[in-house]
C-alpha cells in the first residue's frame, strides 16, 4: 500500500505530525519502535512534572507554618509517587492512541528503516513488511549523551549511574545523590530528590547552572537550591565514576564526592543512526538532520521535526515543527519562529524564559533597554510567597520598541510566559502591550508593571 505520509517516530513531533496529517486527509502511517509518546511522555516532560508536583505539595506541607497552617507528620512516599507517575503516563499514552485512531492513522510497532526510493515513493521497512510513502517525516527524537568518563560504562550496566530513562523508576530515594550536569533535567531531578530527602550534589562544567538561561535568573535559582541544602561544584569536570564515588577536577585539583546513585544528564544527541538516512542522501550536521525553517531536508518530500533536527530539544518546539512540516506537505506555506519559543524549568520556584538575554543581545549588536523588577511588585506573589526572591526581566529593542526577551523566576512563570510568546510572535509594540488589561490580582501583572517602565 502507498501512503501519502509515513512518520518514523512516535514522540511529540511524530504523533502530532501523524495526527495533523490524518486530520487533513492524508493517508498516514506512523512507525514507532518502543512506545507512543516518546521521551517526553514516557521518560521526560510528563514523568518529571508528575513527581515534581508531589515534591511541591510535600514542601508546602513542611513549610505551611509560614502561612498559618500547622501540619504534622508530613511524609513523601516515593513508592506512591512513582506509582502515580506510571498511572499518569498510562493515561496520556492511551489518549495519544485514541487521537491517532480518530485521525485514521495506521500505527505499526517496529524500527523504521528507509531502504531507498523508487517511482512510487520512499520504501520504509518495519519488521517483515515494506511500506511506501510519498512523503516522509523523520521524528526519531534523541537519546541521553554519555561522555567518555572512566568507569561510566560499567556503572551504567550495574545501574549505579542512571539516565532520564531509568531515574523515574528508582524504587528508593538514595541517601546521597550526585547529578552530573546542571541543565534543565539535572536541576529538576536535583529539586525532586532534595525534597525527597537526598543529599544532592550537582557537578557542572560551566561556571553557572541552567545553560543559556539569563544569569540573573539562574543565580537566584542556585541560591534557592543552596538554601535547601543542594551543593554545587561549578567549573568542574567529572573524570571517574565508581566504588560509590564521583571524582572530578576543578582548578587543577581533584575532588571526590560519595554517591549512592548518580544521574548522568549532560545533554542529548539526535537519533539518526540505523534508520537508513544514508540510503536517500539526507544531510546531517553532528548527527542532527539539517532542515530549513519549514522542516525540509535536502531531499525532496523528506521532512524532520523534533529533537532529531537539533534545533531546540523541547516538546513544544517539536509540536510546532511537526505542524509546520505537515502544512508544507499540504502546500500551505508555514515556518517556525524559533526566537519566540519559550523554555521552562519546572523547579520550585519555576523559571521561564524567552527570546534574547542581555548576553545574546550584545553578541548580536542589538540596541536594547532592560527593566528588572522584583516579583514583589505583584500583589498575588507577595500573598502566596513568603520570603520570595523572584524577578522578571524584560528586554525591549530600543529602535523598534518591541519586546525581544523576557526572563522570570517565580510562581506561575510557566503559565505566564505563553502570553509573552504571543506578544512577541505578533510583534506587538510596547504601546500596544500597554493596552492589554491583565486580571488583578495575578502574578502575570508583573509583565504590565515592567512594560510601563519603557
Amino acid at each position: 500500500m502507498i501512503y501519502d505520509l509515513i512518520v518514523i517516530g512516535g514522540g511529540p513531533a511524530g504523533y502530532l505530525g501523524a495526527i495533523r496529517g490524518g486530520e487533513a486527509g492524508l493517508n498516514t502511517l506512523l512507525i514507532e519502535k518502543r512506545v507512543l509518546g516518546g521521551v517526553c511522555l514516557n521518560e521526560g516532560c510528563i514523568p518529571s512534572k508528575t513527581i515534581l508536583n508531589s515534591a511541591k505539595i510535600y514542601d508546602y506541607a513542611r513549610f505551611s507554618k509560614r502561612y498559618g497552617v500547622t501540619t504534622e507528620g508530613a511524609h513523601l512516599d516515593h513508592g506512591a509517587v512513582v506509582k502515580r507517575k506510571k498511572k499518569v503516563v498510562r493515561t496520556l499514552v492511551a489518549g495519544v492512541k485514541m487521537q491517532l485512531r480518530e485521525a485514521n492513522v495506521t500505527t505499526v510497532e517496529g524500527s523504521g528503516y528507509i531502504q531507498g526510493k523508487d517511482e512510487d515513493g520512499y520504501k520504509v521497512v518495519a519488521g517483515d513488511d515494506v511500506y511506501i510513502g510519498r512523503n516522509l517525516l523523520i521524528a526519531t527524537g534523541s537519546e541521553a549523551l554519555i561522555p567518555p568518563i572512566d568507569g561510566v560504562d560499567e556503572a551504567l550496566d550495574s545501574g549505579y549511574v542512571v539516565t532520564s530513562r531509568e531515574i523515574f523508576d528508582l524504587k528508593e530515594v538514595p541517601k546521597s545523590f550526585v547529578v552530573v550536569g546542571g541543565g534543565v533535567v539535572g536541576l529538576e531531578m536535583a529539586s525532586y530528590f532534595n525534597s525527597a530527602g537526598s543529599n544532592v550534589t550537582v557537578i557542572e562544567m560551566l561556571d553557572h547552572i541552567a545553560g543559556n538561561t539569563d544569569t540573573d535568573v539562574s543565580g537566584i535559582l542556585m541560591k534557592n537550591y543552596e538554601k535547601k541544602g543542594v551543593e554545587f561544584a561549578l567549573s568542574s569536570k567529572v573524570i571517574a565514576i565508581g566504588d560509590g564515588k564521583v571524582i572530578y577536577e576543578k582548578d587543577g585539583s581533584t575532588y571526590e564526592v560519595e554517591a549512592d546513585r548518580v544521574l548522568m544528564s549532560v545533554g542529548r544527541r539526535p537519533v539518526t543512526a540505523g534508520i537508513g538516512l544514508e540510503n536517500i542522501g539526507v544531510e546531517l550536521n553532528r548527527d542532527a538532520i539539517v532542515v530549513d525553517e519549514r522542516g525540509r531536508t535536502n531531499v525532496p518530500n523528506v521532512y524532520a521535526a523534533g529533537d532529531v533536527n537539533g534545533h531546540s530539544m523541547l516538546a513544544h518546539t517539536a509540536y510546532r515543527e511537526a505542524e509546520v512540516c505537515i502544512n508544507n506537505i499540504l502546500d500551505k506555506d508555514d515556518l517556525v519562529h524559533y526566537e519566540t519559543i519559550a523554555s521552562v524549568i519546572y523547579t520550585n520556584p519555576e523559571v521561564a524564559t524567552i527570546g534574547e538575554t542581555e548576553k545574546t543581545a550584545k553578541e548580536k549588536g542589538i540596541a536594547y533597554d532592560v527593566v528588572k523588577l522584583p516579583m514583589q511588585y505583584s500583589g498575588r506573589y507577595v500573598a502566596e510567597n513568603d520570603r520570595g526572591d523572584g524577578i522578571c526581566k524584560l528586554l525591549v529593542d530600543r529602535n523598534h520598541k518591541k519586546l525581544i526577551g523576557v526572563h522570570m523566576i517565580g510562581s506561575y512563570a510557566s503559565e505566564i510566559i505563553y502570553g509573552v510568546a504571543a506578544m512577541m510572535e505578533m510583534e506587538m509594540g510596547v504601546e500596544d502591550i500597554k493596552k492589554i488589561v491583565f486580571p488583578h490580582p495575578t502574578v502575570s501583572e508583573i509583565i504590565r508593571e515592567g512594560i510601563f517602565r519603557f
